[in-house]
Protein backbone atom coordinates (compact mmCIF):
# COMPACT_ATOMS: atom_id res chain seq x y z
CA UNK A 1 0.00 0.00 0.00
CA UNK A 2 1.61 3.60 -0.99
CA UNK A 3 0.87 6.27 1.44
CA UNK A 4 1.50 10.01 0.72
CA UNK A 5 2.68 12.59 3.14
CA UNK A 6 3.18 16.23 2.60
CA UNK A 7 6.16 17.69 4.40
CA UNK A 8 8.88 20.13 3.75
CA UNK A 9 12.78 19.48 2.61
CA UNK A 10 15.07 22.06 4.62
CA UNK A 11 18.39 21.69 5.47
CA UNK A 12 19.09 18.19 4.81
CA UNK A 13 15.72 16.45 6.87
CA UNK A 14 12.26 16.12 5.78
CA UNK A 15 10.03 17.28 7.71
CA UNK A 16 6.82 15.76 7.22
CA UNK A 17 3.27 17.62 8.27
CA UNK A 18 1.94 14.63 10.32
CA UNK A 19 3.24 11.18 11.70
CA UNK A 20 1.75 8.21 9.92
CA UNK A 21 1.15 5.58 12.35
CA UNK A 22 2.12 2.18 12.33
CA UNK A 23 4.28 2.71 8.94
CA UNK A 24 7.74 1.98 8.63
CA UNK A 25 10.00 1.19 5.27
CA UNK A 26 11.56 2.65 2.26
CA UNK A 27 10.83 6.04 1.23
CA UNK A 28 10.77 8.18 -1.91
CA UNK A 29 10.75 11.87 -1.98
CA UNK A 30 9.65 13.71 -5.04
CA UNK A 31 10.52 17.86 -5.12
CA UNK A 32 7.62 19.59 -6.56
CA UNK A 33 7.70 23.39 -7.44
CA UNK A 34 7.76 26.19 -4.79
CA UNK A 35 6.42 28.61 -6.92
CA UNK A 36 9.75 29.71 -8.06
CA UNK A 37 9.70 27.28 -11.30
CA UNK A 38 6.58 26.07 -13.61
CA UNK A 39 3.56 24.62 -12.04
CA UNK A 40 2.86 21.68 -13.14
CA UNK A 41 -0.25 20.98 -15.64
CA UNK A 42 -3.50 20.42 -14.39
CA UNK A 43 -4.66 16.57 -14.49
CA UNK A 44 -7.12 16.37 -17.13
CA UNK A 45 -10.90 16.61 -16.55
CA UNK A 46 -13.00 13.86 -17.38
CA UNK A 47 -13.28 12.82 -21.36
CA UNK A 48 -10.06 15.02 -22.15
CA UNK A 49 -7.05 13.23 -23.03
CA UNK A 50 -4.85 16.19 -23.72
CA UNK A 51 -4.10 19.33 -22.37
CA UNK A 52 -1.49 22.30 -22.61
CA UNK A 53 1.95 21.61 -21.34
CA UNK A 54 1.07 17.85 -22.11
CA UNK A 55 3.85 17.56 -24.85
CA UNK A 56 6.71 19.72 -24.00
CA UNK A 57 8.08 20.51 -27.12
CA UNK A 58 10.52 23.78 -28.96
CA UNK A 59 7.40 25.89 -30.15
CA UNK A 60 4.31 26.76 -28.37
CA UNK A 61 0.85 25.28 -29.70
CA UNK A 62 -1.76 26.58 -29.82
CA UNK A 63 -5.27 26.19 -29.85
CA UNK A 64 -5.83 25.53 -33.51
CA UNK A 65 -3.06 22.54 -32.62
CA UNK A 66 -5.61 21.34 -30.16
CA UNK A 67 -8.86 21.59 -32.60
CA UNK A 68 -6.69 20.23 -35.76
CA UNK A 69 -6.20 17.04 -33.35
CA UNK A 70 -9.93 16.35 -31.57
CA UNK A 71 -11.50 13.44 -32.35
CA UNK A 72 -15.18 13.49 -33.99
CA UNK A 73 -15.46 10.27 -34.41
CA UNK A 74 -15.08 7.59 -37.12
CA UNK A 75 -18.30 7.67 -39.68
CA UNK A 76 -17.43 4.23 -41.11
CA UNK A 77 -16.72 2.55 -37.88
CA UNK A 78 -20.30 2.12 -37.44
CA UNK A 79 -21.04 3.19 -33.72
CA UNK A 80 -22.62 6.27 -32.85
CA UNK A 81 -20.75 9.02 -31.47
CA UNK A 82 -23.36 11.29 -30.51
Amino acid sequence: MLTTLEGIYKDGRVELEETPAGIEGRVLVTFLPNGNGTPAPPPPTQGQMMYFGMFPTSRDLTEEDFKIAEFHGDPDDGLDWS
